[in-house]
């Protein structure tokens, strides 16, 4: 590793996210808030000291990186987003306390939504628009976006977007690693001014749909109303909002190929149509559950199972109805939703569909081996054969997943957590949903939670945004060895 040239991009990407905060600070200016001066002093401390860190490794060479500079830049960048993106809530004294702004903003750049505050509708707009923003930021991937803007990068760039999307296969669409990520965030922005337009046809105001917009695309969950969704009690956006987190959980190279001409390509891809499949079956189970024990009409109980379910297979976080009292089934269902997540290469968490699918596929063929010992047999996914490497790599995957989640639940019940919140709090935090169940629930927050307890779910939250492995790997001596 060279620890100069992981600095020097650091420093790159503290200064980009210095000038994001613009957006916020025009927001407070056309207000006339006095937050304005909060956001113009984060802006100029961001800029001046990530333009400090680059100036202080001039001369030191980036356009080759190495697959450890990788890690190091993208573990190392998201804890100090999570630094920057505290700043104006604390200058503001919007939240005073070091580790409460620096658990909404983790909470906001690794797009889980899991929120400290009571009163949201309390902040001022422009702070709304920055938790907002942030989570836009965090949704594509803030290392993606620095590849994106980064052209001098060359190939060192593959190595910041594997180790920012370690999915089992890495879809380039362009030869040149940084025209896949403009490509990708051309597609992202398109679909967020869609969503935004979508939205005010539904009669929302442009500042809440745009913020709505910021935080669906991430699959985030953030809201500027204290009831989420359920402020607007609107069955039109309770449809806008379902149509667009599915689109955000469908991995986006296929929405660049359908732009393209590809016509019907999501029912031409396996793990798509197993999603949208699960995401089917699992409303229909809700619906039924709901009908009759909490609504009186199906239109009624399929409308919030609907909105529920997409909301938290997308790990997304939005809610419009209180679910932490609904039947057992509904709320096992949803927890169930956490950990399978959308698709691979899109901005959902969980553990993703190809991964379990190759996880059946492969539990499937051992049982078929201990029937058929000679027979020889290869896992496949679209019709080809999945390398045994890969298949290794998600059962470990999924077994550090378990690991970590057990750990950490342990951490919270030993803190005094009941048993529900504790396992739901880490379940929403690894897998990047937001809102748990019990005290952590969908009219709750995660403010009295103890303060070891954030710093674990912090952890999570970021290892569940990288997809562990990224975080992991620094922890090994053999990453530190020449």
């Amino acid at each position: 590793m060279h620890p100069r040239r992981v600095l020097r991009l650091i420093g790159l990407l503290v200064f980009f996210l210095g000038l994001s905060m613009a957006l916020a600070l025009l927001v407070s200016v056309i207000y006339q808030e006095p937050s304005a001066w909060d956001l113009l002093w984060s802006m100029a401390v961001t800029c001046g000291a990530g333009l400090g860190i680059f100036l202080g490794t001039k001369g030191e060479e980036i356009t080759h990186l190495n697959h450890r500079d990788g890690v190091a830049i993208v573990t190392v960048g998201w804890f100090a987003a999570g630094v920057v993106g505290a700043l104006p809530f604390l200058f503001s004294g919007s939240i005073p306390d070091f580790t409460n702004a620096y658990f909404e903003s983790v909470s906001g750049f690794t797009t889980t939504g899991a929120s400290i505050l009571s009163d949201i509708e309390k902040l001022p707009r422009g702070l709304l628009m920055w938790r907002s923003i942030i989570q836009w930021l965090g949704g594509m991937g803030i290392i993606v976006l620095s590849i994106a803007i980064l052209p001098f990068l060359g190939v060192g760039g593959m190595e910041l977007y594997k180790a920012e999307i370690p999915s089992p296969v890495v879809d380039k669409l362009r030869p040149r690693i940084s025209e896949t990520a403009k490509l990708l965030w051309k597609v992202y922005i398109l679909m967020t001014a869609l969503q935004i337009l979508l939205l005010m046809a539904g009669c929302m105001p442009l500042f809440d749909s745009m913020c709505h917009a910021f935080c669906t695309m991430p699959t985030g969950g953030f809201s500027p109303k204290n009831n989420s969704l359920a402020h607007y009690d609107s069955p039109y956006l309770d449809g806008v909002i379902i149509v667009f987190v599915l689109l955000a959980a469908i991995n986006f190279s296929l929405h660049y190929r359908l732009l393209k001409g590809e016509a019907g390509i999501f029912g031409k891809d396996p793990e798509c149509r197993v999603f949208l499949g699960l995401v089917g079956a699992l409303i229909l189970v809700v619906t039924l559950d709901l009908y009759g024990s909490v609504y009186s009409t199906l239109t009624s109980a399929f409308r919030y199972a609907a909105f529920q379910v997409s909301s938290m297979i997308t790990t997304t976080g939005f809610v419009t109805a209180d679910y932490d009292t609904w039947p057992s089934l509904s709320r096992i269902v949803l927890l169930l939703c956490m950990f399978l997540g959308g698709m691979a290469g899109s901005t959902a968490g969980g553990i993703k569909t190809v991964r379990v699918m190759l996880m059946a596929k492969h539990t499937y063929q051992e049982m078929f081996k201990i029937i058929h010992p000679h027979a020889v047999r290869a896992v496949k996914l679209g019709g080809k054969p999945v390398a045994g490497d890969i298949l290794s790599g998600i059962w470990g995957f999924f077994f550090l997943y378990l690991a970590l989640y057990g750990l950490a639940a342990l951490i919270l019940a030993g803190l005094g957590m009941d048993v529900i919140s504790a396992l739901s709090a880490v379940a929403a935090c690894i897998f990047n949903v937001g809102p748990g169940l019990g005290s952590v629930g969908p009219t709750q927050n995660f403010l009295a939670v103890p303060l070891l307890g954030k710093w674990v779910l912090m952890v999570c939250m970021i290892l569940g945004r990288l997809e562990i492995y990224t975080v992991i790997v620094l922890f090994i001596p053999e990453y530190w060895r020449k």
